[in-house]
């Protein structure tokens, strides 16, 4: 319900957007934002590969495994309230996140900042849903709202490397808490609530199944390169999480009132465009993870240097997903989706042949193709899942599109990290100099980091040529871990196109996509109210 103060509706849903908008935003600063101060926390808090893994994952994972009950939380007591309760919980983790002192306290505060960022993320596409009913006009608010994450891949590295050069490393974390009290302002003053009554309540079972499941498939995968990949505690870990899986999804076909309704994965409309944005984000959490090690590791830059030479890739991927929405809409998701995950794993593939010497020229060409194709599968992806789902249950379908770039995320960091530590390690171990001290040798097998510190270190003592031969190898491990990575996450990328291109559909095909047909005034108008 509309009130007669509020302003006129055109007026009214621009505000709307560009408050989610910048809500969408805060979450994908944070993620590169995190990423570029990586190589400091190797330096500052002397954190291996697996320390920073978990940095980045302990957020996703927290994030993955709350975010279908706070979809369905938002939908119950209204998105708005929990939109503002999540920028809340999401500034206190970063206020803690700065003033950490060791990874682990840092480990920690990340969890808790994903507890925030389980509300905010399904709740702001949820709204745009329930605002935005018309699908022409839906897929421009997604395209939009898609478009965020590049600008967040611009932003958070620029903003990151600036505070880098200038404060703590702790200022990255600290700089979000401002930012997410602009955003709380916006969100109070400009968007309005909405809740759907019918909703059930949280499914308790299926949320402690959901986190126990992915909690120990993550952490089998981060675990894997210490304990082997072959070995009993490996096996044992990765058996227990397929099988907590599966007693997860035993559980919400039987439940009369699931946390996820596993029936909407019968629609290949829902399950195609869930299937391709976990591929991409799954290869784009590697790439991430990688990239901006090879760009301050490799190439020398500073984290400022690495955030600007990450443009060409975010401003792709935000040109893209505005492009591609439209594009959905006039020749249909599957042709878009398919030529986005086509065009993502030729771009990895070309990544992966970098070396010490590549031009920053040739990173551009790469980066423009790979970030062109990502904005062609996410946004349009996020419009078909939408489109399958009833507008009224927007909080559950955003949160299960939300979980798959989180799951996909998490694993893309776990797996493509994991392996490449493997590689780096086997290398190393091959090509390390023989005379290098005990110390220095174990720092070196924990991360290119950890090797050029070491290396730092034994020059400044005199031991010039050790410090050379050290570093020379530490590198070359590296450039062999990325390529190995890479090509792996171009094959599932690959792999991701001929799903989308077989089974995803080009329009909606059936009564479930009913968000489809559905006029603003039956769904919009009851469910929302502006002013205060």
């Amino acid at each position: 319900m509309i009130s007669s103060t509020a302003a006129p509706p055109a007026t009214r849903k621009t505000l709307v957007l560009v408050a989610l908008c910048s809500a969408a935003l805060l979450i994908n600063i944070d993620v590169t934002i995190v990423n570029v101060a990586l190589p400091s926390l190797v330096r500052e808090l002397g954190a291996t590969t697996t320390n920073l893994q978990w940095v980045v994952d302990a957020y996703t994972l927290v994030f993955a495994a709350l975010i279908l009950a706070a979809g369905s939380l938002s939908d119950r007591i209204g998105r708005k309230g929990t939109l503002l309760a999540g920028l809340a919980i999401f500034a206190l983790g970063s206020l803690a996140g700065s003033v950490s002192t060791s990874s682990g306290q840092l480990i920690a505060a990340r969890a808790f900042m994903g507890i925030g960022a389980a509300a905010i993320f399904p709740s702001t596409l949820s709204l745009i849903a329930n605002v935005f009913t018309e699908r022409t006009e839906r897929a421009k608010a997604i395209g939009l709202w898609g478009a965020t994450t590049g600008v967040g891949v611009a932003a958070g590295p620029i903003v990151g490397g600036w505070l880098l050069e200038h404060y703590w490393w702790g200022s990255v974390f600290l700089f979000m808490v401002p930012l997410a009290a602009l955003v709380a302002f916006g969100v109070a003053y400009s968007v309005p609530t909405s809740r759907d009554p019918a909703a059930p309540p949280i499914d308790w079972p299926g949320l402690v199944l959901s986190c126990a499941a992915m909690g120990t498939l993550v952490f089998a995968i981060i675990q894997a390169p210490d304990w082997g990949w072959v070995s009993t505690s490996t096996l044992a870990a990765f058996a227990l999480g397929l099988a907590l899986l599966a007693v997860f999804i035993n559980v919400e076909a039987r439940s009369d009132r699931p946390m996820l309704d596993v029936s909407l994965f019968r629609n290949p409309r829902f399950s195609a465009a869930s299937g391709s944005i976990t591929i991409s984000f799954f290869s784009l959490a590697g790439f991430t993870f990688l990239v901006t090690q090879y760009f301050q590791f490799v190439h020398g830059y500073s984290p400022l240097g690495t955030g600007i030479r990450l443009l060409p890739v975010a401003s792709s991927v935000a040109v893209a997903a505005v492009v591609g929405t439209k594009l959905a809409v006039r020749i249909g998701n599957k042709t878009v989706v398919a030529t986005g995950l086509a065009m993502w794993a030729i771009a990895l593939l070309w990544i992966s042949t970098v070396s010490a010497s590549t031009d920053y020229l040739e990173i551009v060409g790469q980066m423009v193709l790979g970030g062109g194709g990502l904005g062609l599968i996410t946004a349009p992806a996020t419009e078909a899942i939408l489109g399958a789902v009833p507008t009224e249950k927007a909080g559950v379908g955003s949160a299960v599109n939300d979980a798959t770039r989180l799951f996909g995320a998490a694993l893309g960091v776990a797996v493509i990290g994991s392996v490449a530590s493997s590689l780096y390690s086997h290398r190393l171990g091959t090509t390390i100099p023989a005379e290098l001290p005990a110390q220095a040798a174990t720092a070196a097998k924990g991360s290119i980091g950890g090797a050029l510190i070491a290396a730092r270190n034994l020059h400044q003592a005199g031991l010039t040529t050790t410090a050379h031969n050290l570093t020379t190898s530490a590198v070359d491990a590296f450039l062999r871990s990325l390529e190995g990575s890479l090509r792996l996450a171009a094959a599932i990328a690959a792999g991701g196109a001929i799903m989308a291109a077989t089974l995803l559909p080009s329009r909606p095909r059936n009564a479930m996509d009913a968000s489809e047909a559905v006029p603003t005034a039956s769904v919009a108008e009851p469910e929302l109210e502006f002013g205060a």
